[in-house]
C-alpha cells in the first residue's frame, strides 16, 4: 500500500490551505505548519512520507529545517517551494538536502507530478548489495555517508553525495544530463540551466583535483562518465 502522508510547511495561509485541499482531493493525508519551528515539531512527532517546504519561514527558515530533517531521515523526499529562483538559491536548497525545487507561482499539477515521482522512487528504492560503492581508490559508505579516496576523507554536501552516488552506481557508463536531472534532482531536464554542470565541477574539485588520476570525465555532446581505474 502506498504511503501518502505529507507535511506542508508554508507561512502563507492561502497557499498552505489550497495545497491541503488539493492534495487531499488526490488522496493524500496532509498536515500543515505555518512556521519552521512548528513544522519541525510535527516532523519529529508524526511519520511523514514527503515534505513540501517553503524557504522564507518565520521561526526557522526552510534551509535550516531541511538540514535538520536530513539529519533525522536521509531518505524522505523534500520539495522546496519558494519565490527565490536564482541558481545560487537553488544550489543552497539542494545543498541543504532538498530533492526538488519548484518556483512560485506554479501549476498545482506540476507539484502533484513531482510528489508522485518522488514517492514512487522512494517506494521502489532498492538497496545495493552491501553498503559500499567503489571505483578504483574511491569508496563511498552508504550507511555512514563517508567518502574516501586513497583513504583520505572527502567532505561532500548532500546533493554532491547524491550525484556521486549516481555516478558510482553507473560507473563506466555514460550518463546524460537528462539522466542526472531525472535521477538526482527529479526534475524535467531544462537546457537553460547549468546547475548539473556546476555540481559536476564541485565534485571534480573534491574528488579529482587533489589526485593525479581523474575519475570523472566529460563525453562531449553525451554527458559524463565515472571511469573506474585499476
Amino acid at each position: 500500500m502506498e504511503e501518502r502522508r505529507i507535511l506542508v510547511v508554508e507561512d502563507e495561509p492561502k497557499i498552505a490551505d489550497t495545497l491541503k485541499l488539493g492534495l487531499g482531493e488526490n488522496g493524500y493525508e496532509v498536515d500543515v505548519a505555518y512556521d519552521g519551528k512548528i513544522g519541525l515539531k510535527l516532523f519529529e512527532t508524526f511519520p511523514f512520507n514527503l515534505v513540501v517546504l517553503d524557504i522564507n519561514l518565520p521561526g526557522m527558515n526552510g534551509y535550516e529545517l531541511c538540514k535538520i530533517i536530513r539529519q533525522h531521515n536521509a531518505q524522505i523526499p523534500v520539495i522546496m517551494l519558494t519565490a527565490l529562483s536564482s541558481l545560487n538559491d537553488k544550489i543552497e536548497g539542494y545543498d541543504a538536502g532538498a530533492d526538488d525545487y519548484i518556483i512560485k507561482p506554479f501549476e498545482f499539477k506540476e507539484l502533484l507530478m513531482k510528489i508522485r515521482v518522488l514517492l514512487k522512487r522512494t517506494m521502489h528504492q532498492t538497496l545495493p548489495t552491501g553498503t559500499i560503492l567503489k571505483a578504483g581508490d574511491l569508496e563511498m559508505n552508504l550507511d555512514s555517508k563517508e567518502v574516501k579516496r586513497d583513504n583520505a576523507g572527502i567532505n561532500l554536501t548532500a546533493k554532491e553525495f547524491q550525484l556521486l552516488e549516481y555516478l558510482l552506481r553507473n560507473k563506466n557508463r555514460v550518463v546524460s544530463r537528462a539522466d542526472i536531472a531525472m535521477n538526482v534532482w527529479d526534475i524535467d531536464f531544462d537546457t537553460n540551466t547549468n546547475v548539473i554542470d556546476v555540481y559536476i565541477s564541485y565534485l571534480r574539485n573534491k574528488v579529482d583535483k587533489p589526485f593525479s588520476q581523474k575519475l570523472i570525465h566529460t563525453q562531449v555532446g553525451m554527458g559524463y562518465i565515472l571511469k573506474e581505474t585499476y
